[in-house]
């Protein structure tokens, strides 16, 4: 009797909406659909077909999502890769700067006491002569420690990318400023007391060294960040 009653409160369409929406929550194939049952109930072919439709759209986006993840190989970003220094890279950077900007106005002291002796000779006033030997020593003082810092910290920085062409410039432009300042006062400043042309060669390579330092010290200051 109780089949009988869900008979009839259930049409024969319903019934087979109904057990291919089952289907689909079950995650089943589908109910298969013959020509008799097509043709005996008219309109439940189609609503069957449409659910059976989405079903195939749905498990083809979710089949996309599962097999093209957010990262994936070729959209993944590589991990930058951390490079360590010692822990008295900074302060042998504070130590090099320091020393750096204390050469500036050494350089001004050296440039005015060296265009007394440039123009006089021995005839140059004495202040001239003591403020330029201990010019040069305090410059030779300050080459040194600057030498030793950069160069160590150059090394110990070799492995970082970013700067590393800048930072290689200044190391050599500042051992070249480094020679040129040595050729100048060990060489060529007992030379310039008694000649014109060597007094010139002193001043040359030595301003040379300067405008080096200067521009080399610049660059450092503005581009590597």
């Amino acid at each position: 009797m109780c089949d009988n009653r869900l008979d009839l409160y259930l049409a024969p369409g319903t019934r087979l909406l109904l057990l291919g929406l089952f289907s689909l929550i079950i995650g089943g194939s589908g109910v298969r659909l013959t020509s008799d049952s097509a043709a005996g109930h008219p309109g439940a072919r189609d609503t069957f077909q449409a659910g059976l439709n989405w079903r195939l759209r749905s498990d083809s986006a979710l089949d996309r999502m599962i097999l093209t993840p957010a990262d994936t190989p070729h959209t993944r970003r590589p991990r930058p890769r951390a490079i360590e220094v010692s822990e008295w890279y900074s302060r042998r950077l504070a130590i090099h700067r320091f020393v750096a900007y204390a050469t500036i106005p050494v350089f001004g002291l050296q440039y005015a006491a060296g265009e007394q002796l440039y123009k006089k000779s021995r005839a140059a006033p004495t202040w001239a002569k003591t403020m330029h030997r201990v010019g040069a020593t305090s410059l030779a003082a300050m080459f040194t420690v600057n030498t030793i810092t950069g160069v160590w910290n150059w090394w110990d920085s070799r492995s970082v990318s970013q700067g590393r062409t800048l930072r290689t410039l200044h190391a050599l432009a500042m051992l070249g400023a480094d020679a040129a300042f040595t050729y100048a006062g060990a060489r060529l400043s007992d030379q310039a007391e008694t000649s014109a042309d060597r007094r010139r060669l002193h001043r040359t390579v030595a301003l040379s060294a300067m405008g080096v330092t200067v521009v080399s010290g610049l660059a450092m200051k503005l581009f590597n960040r």
